[in-house]
């Protein structure tokens, strides 16, 4: 997944700040970073070292609304075939039956940061849903409202759709190695569109996987410390 979202951030022009909030867009944007040479900017939420902003989340949404974030990764308890994402509840909205962590500002983000890459680690037709419980972010609008930014696309753990604003429709992109097109459609609670011939996400290189252990990985750990052991082997510094 983070080789996905590393190459799709490759076609963006990039400005200042490229958000953070999990440790798969953080790898996938820190080696993009080491391969550009320090760029693009990277800020990682909850890092010292790589975090940009000193005005916590004012300081984003106002960057943001002045179009100095290209890049923001979103992901979802539930996402529709519209692109809509679902971060406040399912079921009776006064008494849920499950509660997740809110939208903070997502909805504002989905708007005006131009390249939103939607991610999600459980690929499942209770997380990718015909329709979301809750609105938290739209994924599309009326043609009367002006809109910068949106979803260009989802990955998955077991897939890459592009999306389609103007049809607020998903397209079936690549399938990644192991997994094959009548197993997305089982396990996809929305319609989505798909080529005749659907290709195979291809595996990422020996430079890659280089560069992410010995170069990324380390730097990850700041933040992500547990995901960089089990993932890269990192050693953690031990507690006195």
């Amino acid at each position: 997944m983070s080789i996905l979202l590393y190459k799709q951030m490759l076609d963006t022009h990039f400005r200042p700040e490229e958000l953070l909030a999990d440790a798969i867009p953080a790898l996938a944007a820190l080696t993009l970073r080491e391969r550009g040479g320090g760029k693009p900017y990277v800020s990682l939420l909850g890092s010292r070292r790589h975090m940009f902003f000193t005005d916590g989340g004012r300081e984003l949404f106002d960057c943001a609304g002045q179009g100095r974030v290209d890049v923001f990764f979103l992901s979802g308890g539930e996402i529709d075939g519209e692109g809509n994402i679902n971060l406040v509840s399912i079921g009776d909205y006064d008494q849920p039956k499950v509660r997740f962590p809110g939208s903070f500002g997502s909805g504002y983000l989905y708007y005006v940061v131009p390249k939103v890459i939607l991610f999600r680690l459980e690929h499942s037709r209770r997380t990718l849903v015909p329709k979301v419980s809750f609105i938290s972010a739209p994924g599309g609008n009326e043609p009367n409202v002006h809109r910068t930014g949106g979803p260009v696309g989802l990955i998955t753990n077991r897939c890459l759709f592009s999306f389609d604003r103007a049809r607020k429709r998903f397209t079936l992109a690549s399938v990644h190695p192991g997994h094959t097109v009548e197993e997305i459609v089982e396990h996809t609670g929305f319609e989505f569109d798909r080529p005749d011939d659907v290709p195979v996400t291809p595996a990422p290189s020996a430079e890659t996987l280089k560069l992410m252990r010995e170069t990324v990985a380390p730097q990850l750990a700041e933040v992500y410390p547990q995901f960089a052991q089990r993932v890269f082997g990192v050693e953690l510094p031990k507690i006195a």
